[in-house]
């Protein structure tokens, strides 16, 4: 499932004679004989997605196009039968990784498990928070808090996504 957002400026409407909000002290100038009403604005707009995808292996990717960095976790699903996440090992910052190769490793009550990353890339970021509240796994495995490293994606990254299951192929692969 992939997302998009849109940021555009608007224009502001400003009545001749009127003070600039930046400085409060000075009016707005008057070009010729009609004064100017509106400041002009590009009407351009930024646009990226993030694509999400998932892997056999129950991880998952967010990857965002603008900035090329993915960041991965394990799913709901792995997390419900892992059980209760005692214990998240971490990669270093700085560290590279390649596709399939491990970037850490979760442990619960009930076993451990490696956490491959379904990309090649160099780890920019990981979720420090887990080393004191590992549970986040099990709390919000997909979401905001759940999640385990950030990679910055080395080129032709995107193709391996296209390689991996998105939502819908995902959910009919783990009710077989």
């Amino acid at each position: 499932m992939a997302s998009t957002l849109r940021i555009a400026s608007r224009a502001l409407p400003r009545a001749s004679g009127s003070l600039c909000r930046a400085t409060a002290a000075a009016p707005v100038r008057v070009l010729g004989a009609a004064p100017l009403s509106r400041r002009q604005f590009s009407r351009t707009a930024a646009r990226f997605e993030i694509i999400k995808r998932y892997t056999q292996d129950h991880e998952w990717i967010a990857y965002d196009t603008e900035t090329g960095i993915g960041t991965i976790g394990i799913t709901d699903y792995a997390q419900s039968k892992l059980g209760e996440v005692v214990f998240i090992e971490l990669p270093e910052i700085d560290s590279e990784v390649s596709a399939d190769d491990s970037v850490g490793a979760v442990e619960s009550v009930k076993s451990a498990s490696d956490i491959m990353s379904p990309v090649s890339g160099g780890v920019v970021e990981v979720n420090e928070a887990l080393n004191e509240k590992p549970k986040l796994v099990n709390e919000d495995p997909e979401g905001e808090e759940g999640w385990i490293v950030k990679v910055k994606v080395t080129e032709g990254g995107e193709e391996l996504l296209g390689e991996l299951m998105d939502e819908a192929e995902y959910e009919r692969f783990i009710s077989e």
